[in-house]
């Protein structure tokens, strides 16, 4: 996991924490000198304008996949031609379920790492090489060893059971 450091005064501290991150808004005007940027809080709202004394929020969590991304253009180089065995999650930007499975994906990648390649799939962008597959909803994680389909993992599981799957993969 990536962390970003930077000072931050408390009360800038306090309302990044507090603001709602889908609902940070700025409004631009013609003039360079109006910037406006709120941040909706539960409490009233957190304003920066221009000429204010500046103030820098804290990253308090940033993504840093271990999983590479595959797509139909790299999948027969990555996946098919591949003599380590293979860990593709199939997914959605949209799907919540998803991004619980990337994070465990993350971590096997990580622990595993040597052993198995971990790949990730979008399949809004990708979707010739899920209808291979007959992915027809997601999450979904297929296993492959030597090019070959060897097992799958449908919907959103206890990191045990990917390992499991991967375990097997590897004494076969």
């Amino acid at each position: 996991m990536a962390s970003y450091s930077t000072s931050v005064t408390p009360s800038s501290h306090l309302a990044a924490k507090l603001a709602h991150p889908r609902a940070i808004s700025s409004h631009f005007s013609s003039n360079p000198n109006s910037l406006n940027i709120s941040f909706p809080l539960k409490n009233g709202s957190f304003k920066l304008r221009r000429n204010a004394p500046s103030i820098t929020l804290k990253t308090l969590f940033a993504h840093d996949p271990k999983a590479a991304v595959v797509t139909k253009d790299t999948w027969e180089k990555s996946v098919m031609n591949s003599d380590a065995p293979i860990l593709v999650e199939f997914y959605a930007s949209w799907c919540g379920p998803c991004m619980m499975v990337h994070r465990i994906i993350d971590e096997i990648a990580s622990e595993y790492a040597g052993r198995v390649s971990c790949f990730i799939l979008n399949t809004d962008t990708d979707f010739p090489v899920a209808e291979v597959y007959n992915i027809m909803a997601v999450p979904v994680v297929l296993l492959f060893k030597n090019g070959e389909r060897k097992e799958s993992v449908v919907g959103t599981m206890p990191k045990e059971y990917y390992i499991a799957a991967i375990e097997r993969i590897l004494k076969s």
